[in-house]
């Protein structure tokens, strides 16, 4: 269970709290889409996944400094 409550920052926990506001609005106003956004949103935050949430679409950084050669360019008529 720590391992599991380790990664949790800010965002996430006020991403989780706004999703648990969308679940008890849309059932206070019979709002079933809305109920349904807030259960999508709060399930993300609970699995931490998403848009790069477990890092999948980061940019793997090259293990050598050597300098890359410039290209050049023609203009082509």
């Amino acid at each position: 269970m720590k391992n599991y409550l380790r990664n949790w920052n800010f965002m996430r926990m006020f991403r989780l709290a706004l999703g648990i506001i969308l679940i008890v609005q849309g059932i206070i106003l019979k709002e079933w889409l809305f109920a349904g956004l807030g259960g999508l949103f709060s399930l993300i935050q609970l699995m931490n996944t998403g848009c790069c949430g477990t890092s999948g679409c980061s940019i793997s950084i090259p293990g050598s400094n050597k300098k890359t050669e410039g290209t050049s360019c023609e203009k082509v008529r």
